[in-house]
């Protein structure tokens, strides 16, 4: 099953074993079944920890990882190659008594959380958001016997995608209920099995003395400012819903300088290390509510915390934007969907449309018309907006078709599912349906400024104006990446943009050193004399 190179890399991996890990497979004469056996096997055959036994269970094919001195479970109903291959790897690792890294007393919470929670998570594949979830509940079920988690591969499972109409990955379910849908940490899940979790958090940030520069964003902008920050010797902070924004939803990068390809997940992952290496405090699945000025400027977070700091730098980012048309929200992750990579193999042979004439929704209708039976897609101008080269291969695929033109006026739905679209041509104003089951959306991105509106300046399109210095209209608030008024949004002009903020900001101090509730002599004497070499 595996080649010599995945076996090695594996091989080291299971070293790390300190106790025993069972395996029970679930296979039958299929291939799918007979492959996870013989992955079972290959991995049974590189460590003396690990045993390997078969026994019949509801989901074929399927393989538990067991821990019999704690009485974990960990399941994947499916072969958990791709981007699961991770989650299986860590899966056994932490079944066999290797450091799971979470905070101390994340893992205290996790483990005296009372009741019994046996959870159903639903993905693709090639979702990129998927492992991140099947991984924070399989560390949970690791640590806490009374927590169960199987991962189902959608694709493998239909008719439990058919039955319970799950069209979006990831899909949580807990005890038989639906939980969530999407990414969600280990944080928020137990924010929302504790319901005291979120009041406990809120009263430690309260206590929280002032920083030098609050971070507010936590993608390669957010990342690039804070090491920067940090690198000057000022107390720095970060606050983000969730580590690596956007960049975590990108399948492939091929355009960032020095790094010839690689992937969304595992540049956020390199991105949080290496802020880590530095005396920053991350202080993740926390949302901005509002911001105010005044001896020293006041983040209020939703969670009803309050942060106070001497420069605020904002870094936000973007978002998909929505089509905001009846029967949108209504249908959102029952038929509407905003990521091809995650939700397109739920469609497979069926009929889908692509809302978007870009490179981003070109680029998605040829993925997609791989998978399902027809792809149409409907842009609004009279022309598409994608390159020449990625325009040329979907005329030549025979399962796209375009529509200029095309204004989508309405999503349609039997009240489960999505069942098609309305569309107006605005050359003859004339209305058409289309029947389909999915949509895609890919109309470009909206920044997440909603809640400065009345607070710094903003474009039309609501993006934060900056200067030179990624200064806003606000002294001592600056801003950085794709939530800006930036020409390009491109990862690598966020870091920059990033970088050249927080030296903004840097310079802020200094200069109102001698301003009471700003920098004090020690904060800018430190800093001056911090960083010694700075790219």
């Amino acid at each position: 099953m595996l080649d010599t190179n995945i076996k090695n890399q594996l091989n080291t991996y299971l070293q790390n074993l300190k106790r025993p890990v069972e395996l029970v497979v679930s296979a039958d004469a299929s291939s799918k079944s007979q492959e996870l056996l013989s992955l079972a096997q290959d991995i049974e055959g590189l460590s003396s920890l690990v045993s390997l036994q078969q026994q019949t269970s509801d989901r074929t094919p399927s393989m538990s990882i067991k821990n019999p001195q704690n009485g974990s479970n960990i399941t994947f109903a499916g072969l958990p190659m791709g981007h699961e291959f991770t989650s299986l790897v860590l899966a056994l690792l932490h079944s066999g008594g290797h450091p799971i890294k979470l905070d101390a007393d994340v893992i205290e919470q996790i483990r005296n959380l009372p009741g019994e929670f046996h959870f159903e998570t639903y993905v693709s594949l090639s979702c990129q958001t998927c492992p991140e979830v099947v991984q924070a509940l399989n560390m949970m079920a690791a640590i806490n016997p009374n927590i169960t988690n199987v991962m189902i591969d959608g694709a493998l499972f239909q008719d439990e995608i058919n039955d319970r109409n799950i069209m979006s990955v990831p899909t949580v379910y807990m005890n038989g209920e639906p939980f969530s849908v999407g990414a969600i940490s280990v944080v928020e899940i137990l924010n929302k099995l504790d319901v005291n979790a979120v009041a406990r958090k809120a009263e430690q940030l309260n206590n929280k003395e002032s920083f030098d520069v609050l971070v507010v964003g936590g993608g390669p902008a957010g990342a690039s400012a804070a090491i920067y920050a940090a690198r000057k010797g000022l107390r720095t902070g970060v606050v983000a819903d969730k580590f690596g924004g956007q960049v975590a939803e990108t399948v492939g990068i091929e355009n960032f300088i020095s790094v010839s390809k690689t992937e969304g997940p595992k540049l956020v992952a390199n991105l949080e290390a290496h802020v880590k290496d530095y005396d920053v405090d991350i202080m993740d699945n926390q949302r901005a509510l509002s911001l105010k000025s005044g001896k020293q400027f006041e983040l209020e977070l939703e969670s009803g915390a309050k942060l106070t700091s001497k420069t605020i730098l904002l870094a936000t980012g973007a978002r998909w934007r929505e089509m905001n048309v009846p029967g949108e929200q209504e249908y959102r992750g029952s038929g509407v969907a905003y990521c091809p990579h995650c939700d397109g193999p739920l469609f497979k042979g069926k009929r889908v449309a692509v809302i978007g004439g870009g490179n981003s929704g070109i680029e998605a209708a040829i993925d997609l018309a791989g998978i399902v039976e027809h792809v149409t897609v409907l842009e609004f101008d009279a022309s598409l907006r994608a390159d020449e080269v990625l325009q040329r291969k979907a005329n030549s695929m025979g399962n796209i078709d375009i529509i200029t033109q095309a204004m989508t006026t309405e999503v349609l739905g039997d009240g489960k599912r999505v069942t098609g679209l309305t569309y107006t041509d605005r050359s003859t104003n004339e209305s058409h349906n289309v029947e389909l089951a999915g949509i895609f959306v890919q109309i470009g991105l909206v920044p997440n400024t909603e809640w400065l509106t009345d607070t710094v300046d903003l474009t039309p399109r609501g993006e934060i104006i900056v200067d030179g210095k990624g200064e806003t209209s606000i002294p001592g608030v600056f801003a950085a990446g794709d939530v800006t008024n930036s020409a390009y949004k491109q990862i690598i002009i966020a870091m920059g943009s990033g970088a050249t903020a927080s030296l903004g900001a840097f310079d802020y101090l200094i200069r109102h050193s001698d301003e009471a509730g700003n920098a004090t002599d020690d904060t800018v004497e430190k800093a001056l004399n911090s960083d010694t070499v700075a790219a």
